[in-house]
């Protein structure tokens, strides 16, 4: 069959290398740029296991700037295009989901939508009421930046918030294209979904805060952190699997989802989810001071990037800290290979290694590296385990 997807970014790119595999899929962004790479079987985003794919140059998979080309028969539409938290409305900005479904039903009024983009609690009904004669269901992602496609090829669950036969069907579709067997599909309500996605980052981000806040009583006891977590991380109800501390939990995900649960929770008695809002802005508060207490002229951010493996430097913790330190009237500089600019944010980039390591009075570092353990008596990090 043919399937559109809208949106070339992680979700979007993974999900159609994914589909594409047994159908006839194209993608469709506005970027003209991904989509000529996209065409040209090359990656625009960093992750292995795509850019493998796209390297046997996959016959299904194509893709277009035009949503003519891209809607028109299409028997499946995957919205995959990016939402965020929007402070001043303190709501996701979704009007992207909905200027794609506007175009989606002015071509192909039978295409049934199913919805990848991160939404709010509620709102796919909200969606139904007011095209009541469409099929839109929600799916939420469950992937890892540089990992996409892996992720679904092996998925930890697939759910799909629909328990019709067309959610049913779809789930069906995913299942079909990936490696594993033995795969946990949910059919649930679609705002049971919805709540899946938001519950799930958010209880990744109290996981994060958790072992920070382990790390920041460490810190400030004068006591060994890695001691410490090891220990609590033996007991198998716990383990060790996202116990690194780091600078504040950060990426496409978390802190936005975080936030949009919490406004979710209007009128609903809570205190651990504000808590987890509020421990992240208190983690790179303490960062902040901390690096400063060193009296640094010069502050040598290494690196924007979330984590290894990965080019996605949007609500990189690391970009707090450098905010903090430079509102108190330090110097900033930024070592970003992938940085083409002269300027981040107003800092300057500074890509010759060897002159950022010279001119840094104290290095920032949210993951520890090869590249700068000749001047380990200027890194500040927080990193324990050498890895994400």
């Amino acid at each position: 069959m043919k399937i559109a997807v809208a949106g070339m970014g992680y979700v979007g790119l993974s999900n159609a290398a994914l589909l594409s595999k047994q159908h006839e899929v194209i993608a469709i962004d506005i970027d003209r740029h991904r989509v000529d790479m996209i065409k040209s079987f090359k990656s625009p985003i960093l992750d292995a296991e795509l850019e493998a794919y796209l390297d046997t140059h996959p016959s299904g998979l194509t893709a277009t700037t035009d949503a003519r080309i891209a809607y028109i028969d299409a028997e499946y539409v995957v919205i995959a295009t990016p939402t965020n938290y929007d402070p001043d409305n303190n709501y996701f900005d979704t009007s992207s989901v909905v200027d794609v479904i506007e175009t989606i039903l002015g071509l192909n009024a039978n295409a049934k939508i199913i919805i990848k983009s991160t939404i709010p609690v509620g709102y796919t009904e909200e969606l139904r009421k007011i095209y009541p004669q469409s099929t839109i269901i929600f799916s939420p992602e469950f992937l890892r930046e540089g990992k996409a496609l892996y992720d679904n090829l092996y998925p930890s669950r697939i759910i799909v918030g629909d328990r019709s036969e067309v959610g049913a069907q779809f789930a069906k579709l995913l299942a079909k294209g990936a490696e594993s067997t033995d795969i946990d599909i949910q059919l649930t309500d679609s705002t049971e979904a919805e709540a899946i996605k938001l519950f799930s980052n958010t209880y990744l981000a109290l996981r994060v805060a958790y072992f920070n806040e382990l790390d920041t009583y460490a810190a400030m006891r004068n006591l060994n952190t890695k001691q410490i977590i090891s220990g609590v991380s033996a007991d198998p109800r716990i383990g060790s699997h996202y116990n690194n501390p780091s600078f504040g939990y950060g990426g496409y995900c978390l802190p936005k989802d975080t936030k949009q649960l919490l406004a979710n929770y209007d009128a609903v008695p809570q205190n651990l989810i504000s808590a987890v809002v509020d421990a992240n802005r208190t983690r790179k508060d303490f960062i902040a001071d901390d690096i400063l207490r060193r009296n640094p002229k010069i502050v040598g951010i290494y690196r924007l990037a979330m984590k290894s493996g990965s080019d996605n430097f949007r609500a990189s913790s690391i970009q707090g800290i450098m905010k903090r330190i430079k509102a108190k009237g330090i110097e900033v500089v930024v070592y970003e290979p992938s940085l083409k600019e002269d300027l981040f944010f107003n800092s300057r980039v500074v890509n010759d290694l060897d002159e950022f390591k010279t001119i840094s009075d104290v290095i920032v570092a949210n993951r520890n590296s090869q590249e700068v353990v000749d001047v380990q008596e200027k890194i500040y990090s927080r990193d324990i385990f050498n890895r994400d």
